[in-house]
C-alpha cells in the first residue's frame, strides 16, 4: 500500500465576524462559513498512530478562530491571513485551500452565501 496524497480538513467552521467593506457589516458582524484543507505528508501518523506525528486539528482550529476575529474587509484576505498562518505554525505543510464564505451578505439577493476560495502553496 502506497500513500499518494493526504490532507487534513475542517468543514464548515462557524463565525461570527465583522468583516465587509459596509461600515455596518464591521460593526454589527455576521456570519461566516470557513473550509479549511491542509495538504502534507501524513505516512508516519498512519503507521504510528501517534499525535505527534500529524497536525492537531485543535490547533488548525484555534489559527482559523484567531484570524477571524480580526476585521478586513475583503474575505480574500481574510483567507490570505488564514493561509499564511497556517504555513508560519506548520512547517510540514505544502498547500493550503481555503474557502471564507459570508453567510446571506447584504446584496439584495436570495442567497445562502458569497465565497471566495484560494489555494496556496508554500514558498520555495
Amino acid at each position: 500500500m502506497v500513500l499518494r496524497s493526504s490532507h487534513i480538513t475542517l468543514s464548515g467552521l462557524r463565525f461570527h465576524a465583522h468583516h465587509g467593506v459596509m461600515a455596518q457589516e464591521r460593526q454589527t458582524g455576521g456570519d461566516f462559513l470557513v473550509d479549511l484543507q491542509v495538504m502534507c505528508d501524513l505516512e508516519k501518523a498512519v503507521h504510528s498512530d501517534d499525535l505527534s506525528d500529524t497536525l492537531n486539528y485543535g490547533t488548525l482550529y484555534d489559527v482559523v478562530h484567531q484570524e477571524m476575529m480580526k476585521p478586513s474587509q475583503l474575505l480574500e484576505h481574510v483567507a490570505g491571513r488564514i493561509a499564511q498562518h497556517v504555513f508560519d505554525g506548520f512547517p510540514q505543510v505544502e498547500n493550503v485551500v481555503v474557502t471564507v464564505t459570508k453567510v446571506n451578505p447584504p446584496m439584495g439577493a436570495d442567497l445562502k452565501g458569497a465565497s471566495v476560495t484560494l489555494f496556496f502553496g508554500r514558498e520555495e
